[in-house]
């Protein structure tokens, strides 16, 4: 019964009910690399009363193609002005009201200065008039201070309140194709936003919804070119013969990086064509074996040592915890979580990571989230989060970023094999009702790979329309 029931769903009838009964979406604008410029469109910006970050916020839209615009009646009118005439941009007042015929693209808001929860009600103030005049695929973005680092308990609230109020934002206008992300500026890490501002405003972005970036004060501040941001840089990336691992290797090397790729040998064939095609080199072997940390340090050191460490590679080995084989959770355990510790253990022992080094490990909403039959595959994707949390504080000390993505439903050859209407379910249980593409998770990595990016460690971030499940 559940073939025949699947031969209909999969039929034209099936189709068209289908698309009646599931919610629509609007299609993600996504990166193109021939624009001009990584924004283009008209932004409305609005601050809280001691704002420190508008400086730093004009200081990126003078390299976009943006028209600015302001509350008029906001308090902080005078010092949005006087932020954008520092880098020559002429912001223009308007009357914001629910009558209003504008449109906007982007909505960004400094809530830095925010000393209380009595601060809060400027968000209000701000967002409740314009909220319908967003564009679909438009960006909301919302900056403070880390809660932890905050003066008092009550400022500490205020801040924490900004991350679930945009991730709530994110709910409502997910319906556009719009995300909302909220983005946290250390004291003194105010000339390290360029990146992460960069890629939440941008296209580049556009299956990354509901999420909270933070941004620490770096060693290094760098200003690489958007275009090329890394030319002359190695990046080694596991399990780059297909899928996720394949869009990885081509957008790093879009971005100008030369791709050392790592699979296993039943993946030569594939792998040789993809790193053919994008100028990089191949490297063959098992990332759970002893020999591999070594040959990919030896590997690394013939190119000039390793820039960018991509862990990619990974297996699921799925069965409820009762029925699981005792093999099968070694592997997936070891292939995981415990052959990227033993890599990275190498590397940093043997000096093979270049200085300003860039580590990017990839999770799984189900690291976050759990799953049935997922036992091993849950826990070794929670542990990629701790380890990436932990070893934060150290690595930036050696001028050595670590992050990691959490993928969620990605198109791919492996969710084609899912039965249609759970697919098409799937896909859909997220804030953009859709599924993401290999690209999008690729455009997250290559954003802390930049250069730019040296104040953005121990991050997570899920790369999946805002799922319904997980935290």
């Amino acid at each position: 019964m559940s073939n025949f029931i699947e031969s209909v769903l999969d039929s034209n009838v099936g189709r068209s009910l289908m698309k009646s009964v599931l919610p629509k979406s609007i299609e993600l604008k996504r990166y193109n690399p021939n624009q001009a410029t990584y924004f283009e469109g008209r932004v409305l910006i609005g601050a809280g009363e001691n704002a420190a970050l508008l400086s730093d916020i004009m200081r990126n839209l003078k390299d976009a193609n943006a028209s600015v615009f302001f509350p008029a009646a906001a308090k902080t009118a005078a010092a949005i002005v006087a932020a954008a005439g520092e880098y020559g941009i002429k912001a223009v007042g308007i009357e914001c009201s629910t009558d209003m015929t504008d449109k906007f693209d982007a909505f960004v808001f400094d809530a830095s200065g925010f000393a209380d929860t009595a601060d809060l009600n400027q968000l209000y103030y701000f967002f409740n008039p314009v909220m319908r005049k967003l564009n679909n695929n438009g960006r909301v973005i919302v900056l403070g201070r880390p809660h932890m680092k905050a003066a008092t308990g009550e400022q500490a609230a205020a801040m924490r309140a900004l991350e679930g109020f945009s991730r709530s934002v994110a709910k409502e206008i997910g319906k556009k194709s719009a995300t909302a992300q909220a983005v946290y500026v250390e004291t003194g890490a105010e000339k390290n936003l360029d990146a992460a501002f960069r890629f939440v405003i941008s296209a580049k972005s556009a299956y990354v919804d509901g999420q909270v970036l933070t941004v620490r004060k770096a060693q290094d501040v760098a200003y690489p070119d958007w275009h090329k941001p890394l030319a002359g840089k190695v990046a080694l990336v596991t399990g780059a013969s297909r899928g996720i691992g394949e869009s990885i290797a081509r957008t790093l090397a879009r971005d100008g990086a030369t791709v050392l790729g790592l699979d296993i040998p039943p993946a030569e064939g594939d792998l040789r064509r993809v790193m053919a095609e994008i100028g990089g080199e191949t490297l063959l072997g098992d990332i759970s074996s002893a020999e591999a940390p070594q040959q990919i340090s030896d590997k690394l050191k013939e190119m000039g040592g390793g820039d960018i460490i991509v862990h990619n590679a990974g297996i699921t080995r799925d069965k409820t915890l009762a029925n699981m084989p005792e093999h099968w959770w070694n592997m997936t355990i070891d292939i995981n979580l415990s052959a990227e510790e033993r890599i990275n253990h190498v590397l940093f022992e043997q000096g093979t990571l270049n200085n300003g080094g860039r580590i990017i490990c990839v999770s799984s909403m189900n690291g976050i989230a759990g799953q049935t039959g997922q036992t091993n595959y849950a826990a070794s994707k929670a542990g990629v989060i701790g380890y990436v949390q932990y070893m934060a504080d150290e690595l930036m000390t050696k001028d050595i970023t670590i992050n990691a993505v959490a993928p969620g439903f990605i198109e791919t050859a492996m969710t084609d094999a899912i039965p249609l209407m759970t697919r098409e379910i799937g896909r859909r249980l997220n804030s953009l009702s859709q599924g993401g593409k290999p690209v999008d998770v690729a455009e997250t990595i290559a954003f802390f790979a930049n250069p730019a990016a040296s104040g953005v460690s121990g991050n997570i971030v899920r790369v999946c329309g805002q799922s319904l499940v997980g935290a």
